[in-house]
């Protein structure tokens, strides 16, 4: 009995703490419950979605023999991210709903809130409603300024579509970005007109041309249950729902909403149908919920968006698709700008050059016409020799130039070829010559034949030819000089 007792006893406190798990778990059940119902439809759908959304992110899942599914491009990541904080609100104020009109115009107003509705003027495009009017999108509207009016209308029923989207053509999906009207031109029928009742089917992209993979595929869902709370129980009043997405023929399941982007597209035309299945798989009967789109596929394209799926532009640039009167960071940082600036160092160097300067220096030479002066002063003695001195000069002048020494040949040579050149030019100007470079050439030529003597022809001769101009017809200038100083030498020796 005693080890009885103890099976008992550890059956009854498993069956205790089995109870109090299954307790717990139900009031945690009940607590997700009763906090998703009382969110927005929008706000219990992305909360369903975004973990399925977050392995997608860098997966690539195949969907059929030729589509996949891809993460969305990396820039369109990096926009999406300002403008997360957007909940944009659209109202419809006309039409109103049921209006009758006795006319094929309709003017349309609409009043957007907390989302900045622009199209930037180089990049063509930007935060926008998209308008769909029947089952045909109609226009993009990127200034509430401008007037929609809905032209050559059909008589009957029509309905109105307008939701907020990104610049990519995202349709904005939380409760309020969608708004819808049902209008009537001259009378009611029962084409264009949507069972209030039943959930509705917003087909928004793709359309028109692309350029670039991959592909927006987006829609919008309305009156549609949580797919969480409708796929519990087969037997409650809720109804699931799945979305068929067919591509050329290729067909697959979507049961949560979120935007995908697909790759596997062929060039050329391609067609895409979505269609609302039922709980059971079957099509749900309502007005817009089986749309057929045909779309035009070819690579390489350069429009604004093909280059946001590429990647081809600069993050500053397409920036200015989600922030209106962005200034793009590139102008301002040119850095080539900055190289032309070394140019600017060449000037000074030019100012360098000035070490030619350091030649007038060497004109220190010149001084040699002041150190004539002193030498004249020997030479004013043969004013006394008279006219006879000179005479026996010259019948003397064949035994003069033996008895001295060798150097009086080369002294006959020198002065006959620079007295009279020199003279003439010494007169004019001599002491301004100190200054320029010129006159230090004729000196030179002087004192290169002799050193000793150079400083008797070329400065005494411009003095003693003022005094004696008569001797010039009898004898020539130079001879005059070598003979002063033989007469001069004669004079000692005959004292002697």
């Amino acid at each position: 009995m005693a080890k009885g007792d103890g099976v008992l006893g550890k059956n009854r406190r498993w069956i205790t703490v089995r109870a109090i798990i299954s307790f717990l778990m139900a009031v945690i059940l009940t607590w997700g419950l009763a906090g998703c119902r009382t969110m927005p439809f929008a706000e219990r759908e992305r909360v369903e979605t975004s973990a399925v959304s977050e392995t997608k992110l860098n997966s690539r899942v195949k969907l059929s023999a030729q589509l996949s599914e891809v993460a969305p491009p990396q820039l369109i990541q990096k926009l999406n991210q300002s403008l997360e904080a957007y909940q944009p609100q659209v109202t419809i104020i006309s039409p109103q709903a049921d209006q009758v009109f006795q006319d094929t115009t309709v003017s349309v107003q609409l009043q957007v809130q907390d989302l900045p509705i622009f199209q930037d003027s180089d990049l063509g495009t930007g935060p926008h409603l998209e308008v769909v009017l029947d089952n045909q999108s109609y226009t993009k509207i990127y200034d509430l300024n401008e007037s929609l009016v809905l032209s050559d209308l059909e008589p009957g029923t029509h309905t109105l579509r307008i939701f907020a989207a990104r610049p990519w053509l995202e349709s904005f999906k939380n409760e309020g970005a969608y708004a819808q009207t049902t209008f009537h031109i001259f009378t009611k029928t029962d084409d264009n007109n949507p069972d209030p009742a039943l959930p509705l089917l917003t087909y928004n992209s793709p359309t028109g041309s692309y350029g670039a993979e991959p592909i927006l595929l987006d829609f919008y869902l309305t009156s549609a249950p949580l797919h969480l709370i409708a796929a519990e129980s087969s037997e409650d009043d809720v109804a699931d729902w799945r979305i068929r997405v067919t591509v050329n023929g290729q067909s697959f399941i979507l049961d949560h909403w979120q935007s995908v982007y697909l790759k596997g597209f062929k060039p050329g035309k391609n067609w895409v149908q979505l269609e609302f299945l039922d709980e059971q798989g079957n099509p749900l009967k309502n007005v817009f919920n089986n749309t057929v789109r045909l779309i035009s596929y070819e690579p390489n394209g350069k429009d604004t968006l093909s280059q946001l799926v590429d990647g081809e532009l600069d993050l500053e640039v397409a920036r200015r698709l989600v922030e209106p009167n962005y200034q793009t960071k590139l102008t301002p940082t040119p850095s080539p700008t900055t190289e032309p600036t070394a140019i600017s160092p060449i000037a000074p160097a030019v100012e360098e050059t000035p070490t030619s300067e350091p030649v007038q220096p060497e004109e220190a030479p010149i001084p040699e016409a002041e150190l004539a002066p002193p030498q004249s002063k020997p030479t004013e003695q043969p004013k006394s020799g008279g006219i006879f001195s000179r005479f026996l000069k010259i019948f003397r002048r064949p035994n003069a130039a033996p008895s001295p020494s060798p150097e009086v040949p080369e002294e006959l040579e020198a002065p006959t070829v620079a007295p009279v050149i020199t003279p003439e030019k010494t007169e004019p100007a001599p002491e301004p010559e100190a200054v320029t470079p010129e006159p230090t050439t004729a000196p030179e030529k002087t004192v290169t034949p002799e050193p000793e003597t150079p400083t008797v022809a070329p400065v005494i001769t411009p003095k003693k030819t003022e005094p004696a101009p008569e001797l010039e017809g009898v004898i020539p200038e130079p001879l005059t000089k070598l003979d002063e100083i033989t007469t001069a030498a004669e004079e000692k020796t005959v004292a002697n």
